[in-house]
Formats: structure tokens, C-alpha cells, sequence
């Protein structure tokens, strides 16, 4: 498969799994109408102040945290490939009263056409997995920022993902955007016991199975920064965090307090996160 194809099956794997993903959240127009976000500390810090400010948030899934952005004071579009997703997340704005756009598009084709510029780019968690090209990507993200404006990324570190879930390692560091299959995008959300559930999580869809497989592409740490200043960006902040927010990637993780799941005490801490706040040169 070329790189279009694959893409366009990790489409029909998103598009499968968003209505089981949606089912697990509780009220969620409720939860944003009364001031609700979804997002971390972590990501608020590198973003800073938004108010006011126009922001895509490329690969927005559903739509819960670009909306939550908007809550925070933004102007915000969200951008995804699966339309389930952008269904479910004009639905969502419309029925919490937030003004908000979102597009259906491929990130690649968007970037390349869009005649829009942005005060900030926000991309977190779990989206460089997707990108099969993680240069043009960013210098698509240098293109649609503004003179000035701020990049922001909340990503799951590589180093999570040399382990299996029972902390055993299994696999080299990824790098050069290594291909992986798999049987299809599962339901994480049930799987986080709430961690993702902000506004409170409800039973739903259970046992779901995902018969559309999907590929993922797994790139350093390095190779990221490298191709974001590559792009003309120049790196403000790199961040490293040894807990996970929301999601429990590994079993017997203990829930703290906002979301977070951490290691077990027998467990030798590693990083499950990293965040980069990167700015575009300009006034």
C-alpha cells in the first residue's frame, strides 16, 4: 500500500471506532456548557494564554478538546480525517452552543491548500502516529502559523510504546516512521476507566471490535524536534513526563488525582509523554 492507501484505511478504522469512543462520555454539551474542559495542565501551560486567539487543532478526533479550547477563551478550528468524527464533533458544538468550525480533510491536503493562518497549532495525543511523513507535515504547520505564532504538541513518548502492557520490553525505539499494523483502532476510551472521560463516563457500546485494520507510523523524539526547526520553527520548550494523562496504556497503572495514571510503585519510572511549545519567527 502507498502512503494515500494507508491513510485512507486508517480513515475507515477512525470512522469505525469514533460512535464507541462517543458512547463512554456523559452529557458532554452539559459538561461544556457549564465552563468544562478536557484538556490537561500540561498542554494549557505550553499553550499559555489563548483568549482571543485563532487556533487549529489539527486531528481533532471528536471534537472534545478543541471545544474545551474554545471554553478557554480561543477561536478555534478543528481539523480530522474521519467524518464520524467531525459529525459527532459539530454535533457536540452545536448542542453546547460553542462557536466553533470544523473541517473534514486529510491534515496533508489541508495544510497544503489552506489559505488560513492561525495565532497556534495544537496537535496532542496520539496524532504524529498517523503521519507518514512527519518533514511535510511540518512544514505545513510552519505554513498556516502566523508570523509569531506558537506550535504546541502533547504526544505519547516512543519510549512508551518499546513496552508491552505488561511492562515487559519488546520492542527498539521507533524511529524513521517505522510501519506498524494492527488489527484495528480499539476502544481506548472504555479501556481508560473515565481517564478520558471528563464530563463522567457511561457504559455504552461494549465489546466493541474494530474490523478495519489500521497503520500506524512511529517516529523519534529527535526526529520530530529536528523536522519541526527544520520548518523555520524555533524550539521554546521540551518537555518529558513519566505519567500518562487519560489514557492507561499499561495494566495496574494507579489513577491520581486530575485524570493521570501512573506507574505502579514497583515499576522504574520512564517517560509516557512528552510536550513541545515551538514558535514561528516574525511580528
Amino acid at each position: 500500500m502507498d502512503d494515500t492507501s494507508i491513510r485512507r484505511q486508517n480513515q475507515r478504522s477512525w470512522d469505525a471506532v469514533v460512535p464507541a469512543h462517543v458512547s463512554h462520555h456523559h452529557d458532554v454539551p452539559g459538561f461544556l456548557r457549564s465552563g468544562g474542559s478536557s484538556l490537561f495542565p500540561e498542554e494549557v501551560a505550553l499553550l499559555g494564554d489563548i483568549r482571543g486567539r485563532r487556533i487549529v487543532h489539527l486531528m481533532c478526533n471528536a471534537g472534545l478538546d478543541t471545544l474545551s479550547l474554545a471554553n478557554l477563551g480561543a477561536i478555534v478550528c478543528g481539523v480530522d480525517i474521519s467524518q464520524s468524527a467531525i459529525v459527532q464533533a459539530r454535533q457536540w458544538a452545536a448542542e453546547s452552543s460553542i462557536d466553533a468550525r470544523f473541517v473534514q480533510a486529510d491534515v496533508y491536503d489541508w495544510l497544503a491548500t489552506t489559505d488560513q493562518q492561525f495565532d497556534a497549532v495544537y496537535c496532542s495525543y496520539g496524532a504524529i502516529c498517523w503521519l507518514n511523513d512527519v518533514q511535510e507535515w511540518a512544514q505545513g504547520v510552519a505554513r498556516v502559523l502566523a508570523p509569531g505564532g506558537r506550535f504546541v504538541l502533547m504526544e505519547f513518548h516512543p519510549t512508551s510504546n518499546m513496552f508491552s502492557p505488561d511492562w515487559q520490553l519488546e520492542r527498539d525505539y521507533p524511529h524513521a516512521g517505522r510501519l506498524r499494523t494492527l488489527a484495528g483502532i480499539d476502544d481506548y476510551v472504555a479501556d481508560s476507566g473515565g481517564g478520558l472521560t471528563p464530563s463522567g463516563y457511561h457504559t455504552g457500546v461494549s465489546g466493541f471490535v474494530n474490523t478495519e485494520p489500521c497503520h500506524l507510523f512511529e517516529w523519534s523524539v529527535g526526529e520530530v524536534v529536528t523536522a519541526l526547526a527544520a520548518a523555520g520553527l524555533v524550539i521554546e520548550r521540551l518537555e518529558e513526563y513519566c505519567f500518562s494523562n487519560g489514557e492507561r496504556p499499561f495494566r495496574n497503572m494507579v489513577a491520581t488525582t486530575g485524570r493521570r495514571q501512573v506507574a505502579p510503585p514497583h515499576i522504574p519510572q520512564f517517560p509516557m509523554l512528552y510536550g513541545i511549545a515551538a514558535l514561528k519567527k516574525g511580528t
